[in-house]
């Protein structure tokens, strides 16, 4: 086997002896079974020394080079050289079909993901097997959880339907993250990173190694501060991680706490075409004038939310055949969005007239209190030529929402912590899965996966009305895959996906449930120089929830349903070796995503472009290292021209962008006190292009989310 360094990812490209068997995957409908299973596998349990048991955490909802779907990975080593503070979503803008977005224009605070024009409502997350997608809105909220990157050992990215997997459907991709693995010696890390719109970045990790060969406690504490790109927006959030891992010779137990506090002043207003031309980091949020005429700008529009997850995981490779995990989740999330309103109807905040007064500027808060709780289990079996995997999990949300008024220039009768509103609202999501990878023969291997899923949603509020609705999905997958040689392979899947509307589709009265038949056809290459993977791909749609462009007065995404609709495309990305100094990873997608036979409000639009889905999206990544420990980095997305509503509106359409970022990393490994010194730099948009990732319609008129120009973070990070 031979490896290659990129840099921002580790490849290694095998020859024969090095193909993985990816064998059957089946399934349990019950817990009862699922425990007869572990009861009549330990009996079987040898004493076969296991390895990488973290893997079983994500064993159910992974895939491998075998599995007919289009996938990519990265691991730690990829992340490490760019995690200078940015979230996730930005880390993972190189991946084929990948877009990202960020509110405040310097991907930290909110920052947004889109998969193959999909938005993160459509991209399922999970950590380590545990659904993150918030139950209701099913958007993913990485703001809450910053700097978890530091804490991930690999993730992967399927892109389309994928696999099933817990929580929410998939109508773009899944996303699977695998926090740290356990570590036998102690170590510890300190890594700070400094930069521009005064970013600032500290983490502080540890690990005891193993104690008594079994046991280790590793955690990890993180604050970043910023000021934003855009004006006045700030982000102040501090997160931690703590675990403690129990390792036998067949066991692995897991306990994890982790959370994180975010305090961002808003920036999810955008921009309008006059401002733009402007002032491109003017932020309208807060804004007010004061009783003398004065505009003024309140200078707590903030968002403050806390998120803490508590997961226990059992894994247990009972033999050399089976192998199962068990998990328990809790979440808990509480905070509020604070605004200022100049002139509101009193009415509408449970306000009495004082006198002839009926308007009152005030300050109100919008409180969210939920818990998120559950189970998820799996049992695996392989053999020669079978690989099975069984698994399913039961979730439930319970979400308090309410509104206070904090302040009000005309306060009528009004007492303080008083409710204008208050709706709880409960959802309930069971799952139960089959897949199966069969070797039919030599080359020819079969896949299969069967999924049935219950949710049931009730709530009742002036914006959704009384919901009380309850789905049942069946989720059928299939494929092939044929390896003509040891280098070359090729797969075709099927898969079905069916979603329930989110929250805000019930604000819209949207209540229909969306449906996907997803096809598949890729082929992949691995040589010594070369690696290939290329797919073609075609997503028919019934009724499915696309974007408008238009957001609602916090900022959520309004959807309607498209009766007919479609997304047609292919897929290439490749690792090309030129020296054992120079690498090549360039990656691109060609693809047509129309609404067929659009019709809104009643007026006919015929075959139109589907909101937020460029026809062409490429991504490179150049690699140079010169010296040992020393890594150069260029990095270059290409995003093409999208519209922001679905009826091709002129004043709709976001420009093209071409931007290029620029990384170094050199590390060196001294003889004493520290095992590594590293030191990191990052320069993002070097060309300085002026370009804008996202936006919203407001009715006709379009805002603008701009990202910044030049900008640079650097760390330095020391290990011992």
């Amino acid at each position: 086997m031979k490896t290659f360094f990129l840099g921002t990812e580790v490849l290694r490209f095998k020859g024969s002896k090095a193909q993985k068997k990816v064998g059957t995957k089946f399934v349990f409908s019950t817990f009862s079974l699922f425990f007869a299973l572990c009861s009549f596998a330990q009996q079987q349990k040898d004493s076969t020394k296991v390895n990488s048991l973290d893997e079983v955490l994500v064993s159910a909802v992974r895939v491998t080079s075998k599995t007919p779907v289009s996938f990519s990975n990265m691991d730690k080593k990829e992340i490490k050289y760019r995690n200078l503070g940015q979230d996730i979503p930005v880390l993972m803008n190189y991946l084929p079909s990948v877009v990202t977005t960020s509110d405040a224009g310097n991907g930290v605070g909110y920052t947004g993901i889109r998969v193959r024009g999909s938005d993160a409502t459509r991209v399922n997350v999970t950590i380590n097997g545990i659904p993150y997608n918030d139950a209701e809105s099913q958007g993913t909220f990485w703001v809450n959880m910053p700097d978890f990157a530091s804490s991930v050992e690999s993730l992967q990215l399927q892109r389309g339907v994928g696999t099933s997997t817990n929580g929410a459907g998939a109508f773009g991709a899944s996303l699977n993250m695998l926090t740290d693995s356990y570590a036998r010696k102690a170590t510890g890390e300190i890594s700070s990173s400094a930069g521009s719109f005064n970013t600032l970045k500290n983490t502080v990790k540890f690990s005891t190694g193993l104690l008594n060969d079994h046991f280790e406690i590793a955690g990890r504490l993180s604050a970043i501060k910023t000021d934003g790109y855009i004006d006045r927006g700030s982000a102040d959030l501090k997160s931690y991680f703590l675990q403690g891992t129990y390792v036998g010779k067949t066991t692995l137990i897991k306990a994890l706490v982790f959370g994180g506090t975010q305090k961002t002043y808003q920036s999810w207003n955008g921009i309008d075409s006059e401002k733009l031309s402007e002032n491109r980091r003017y932020n309208s949020a807060g804004e007010y004038t004061d009783e003398f005429g004065v505009k003024r700008y309140y200078d707590n529009e903030t968002d403050n939310y806390n998120q803490d997850h508590y997961q226990l995981h059992w894994s247990e490779s009972i033999s050399d055949k089976w192998s199962t995990n068990f998990a328990l989740h809790y979440t808990k999330g509480k905070g509020y969005f604070e605004n200022y309103k100049e002139d509101a109807e009193m009415s509408e905040y449970a306000l009495a007239p004082v006198g002839t007064i009926t308007t009152t500027d005030l300050i109100r808060q919008k409180w969210l209190d939920n818990d998120f709780y559950g189970t998820t289990f799996s049992a695996k079996y392989v053999t020669d030529g079978l690989d099975v995997i069984l698994g399913g999990g039961w979730n439930k949300y319970e979400g308090d929402h309410f509104g206070k008024v904090i302040w009000a220039r005309y306060a009528s009768t009004s007492e303080l912590g008083d409710h204008y509103y208050d709706d709880f609202s409960t959802k309930t999501d069971g799952n139960i899965f089959a897949k199966a990878n069969y070797q039919l023969t030599e080359q020819l291997s079969l896949y299969g996966d069967l999924q049935y899923r219950n949710v049931h949603y009730k709530a009742n509020s002036a914006d959704t009305g009384l919901v009380n609705d309850n789905f049942n999905f069946f989720n059928p997958k299939a494929g092939l895959n044929y390896a003509f040689s040891e280098k070359s392979t090729l797969y075709f899947s099927y898969a079905r996906a069916n979603r329930e509307p989110n929250r805000t589709d019930y604000e819209g009265g949207n209540v229909k449930p969306e449906k996907l038949n997803d096809y598949e056809l890729g082929w992949r290459f691995n040589s010594e120089i070369v690696q290939l993977n290329s797919n073609v791909y075609y997503m028919a749609y019934k009724d499915q929830l696309i974007l408008t462009g238009t957001l609602d007065d916090v900022g959520n995404p309004i959807r309607a349903n498209s009766e007919k609709s479609y997304r047609l495309g292919v897929e290439i990305d490749a690792t090309i070796a030129i020296t054992d100094k120079i690498f090549f990873r360039p990656n691109f997608t060609l693809s047509s995503n129309k609404n067929v036979d659009l019709a809104v409000d009643g007026e006919y639009y015929g075959t139109t472009k589907i909101a937020y889905s460029p026809e062409i999206i490429a991504g490179n990544v150049i690699v140079y290292k010169p010296i040992e420990g020393l890594y150069l980095s260029l990095l270059q997305k290409y995003v093409g021209e999208q519209f922001m509503n679905n009826i091709e509106l002129p004043a709709a359409k976001l420009a093209d962008y071409f931007v290029n970022d620029l990384n170094a990393s050199y590390e060196i490994k001294p003889k004493s006190i520290f095992k590594s010194i590293t030191v990191t730099a990052l320069v993002n948009n070097i060309f300085n292009k002026k370009y804008i990732s996202n936006g919203a319609m407001y009715d006709i008129y379009p805002y603008y989310y701009p990202q910044a120009g030049r900008n640079f973070l650097i760390g330095l990070s020391l290990k011992f």
